[in-house]
């Protein structure tokens, strides 16, 4: 009775020893470097580059799983220390210099394909510049992503993600110009709707890359994308 006691007991504590063991693990610490552009997308501005870094640095901390290291605001983040230390500062508030975490990688992506298509779905007719008529909007994008080691500056993992949108609906066009703008314009559009898709599968690709193992199931659903998206790519290639 008293050894049958004692096995409860000490499974009790080798579960909670690993259990504290699981949960003191430090989270992989990740850094989003600026987007860049190799297309002719209408959509894309000087800005742009920076908004979709955002966009991704917010969808990885939404998941919970990495540390994600500001680093677009380092520049602030040195000033507030900076002031700190100048001692002007109750030192009971200041930030601490020599604090600051290192990224143990750093992410880019680089929008490598973007298309648009549109395409009538019925009859229209025109009165006074104004433009009546079906219409179905479609907007595909893929981005190379790179995950770069901080310490070696190996490329440890790559992979292009890719996302399209479509929409059918009533159009109601003008002869008027058009005004660009940032990407809050495009929210509701299948291109906005295109772009948020490919960061939030950029996201889950990476954690299911960087926390997860190569041994994952999530990591075959990957590589079975990966080699459709070759297929696809090769399809289009006229060989004389």
């Amino acid at each position: 009775m008293k050894k049958g006691i004692l096995g409860v007991f000490l499974g009790i504590v080798l579960i909670a020893l690993t259990s504290t063991a699981f949960s003191g693990q430090e989270k992989p610490r990740i850094g989003v470097l600026r987007f860049t552009n190799q297309t002719h997308a209408g959509w894309w501005s000087g800005s742009m580059g920076y908004e979709l870094q955002d966009l991704l640095a917010s969808e990885l901390a939404s998941t919970k799983a990495f540390q994600v290291l500001e680093r677009k605001e380092i520049d602030a983040v040195l000033r507030e220390q900076d002031f700190g230390a100048s001692g002007r500062i109750d030192p009971k508030t200041k930030a601490a210099l020599g604090k600051i975490k290192g990224a143990k990688y750093l992410v880019s992506g680089t929008v490598t394909a973007f298309e648009t298509q549109t395409a009538g779905t019925g009859g229209g007719f025109s009165v006074g510049g104004f433009s009546f008529g079906g219409r179905k909007d479609k907007a595909y994008m893929a981005v190379d992503v790179k995950v770069i080691d901080t310490e070696t500056g190996e490329i440890v993992d790559n992979r292009t993600i890719e996302a399209s949108s479509e929409a059918t609906g009533v159009r109601i066009g003008a002869n008027i110009g058009f005004a660009s703008g940032s990407l809050g314009n495009y929210q509701k559009t299948p291109t906005g709707k295109a772009i948020r898709a490919c960061i939030i599968e950029i996201s889950e690709y990476l954690v299911c890359s960087l926390t997860k193992g190569r041994d994952d199931p999530c990591m075959e659903a990957y590589a079975q994308k990966e080699s459709k998206r070759r297929e696809r790519t090769k399809g289009v290639i006229e060989l004389e």
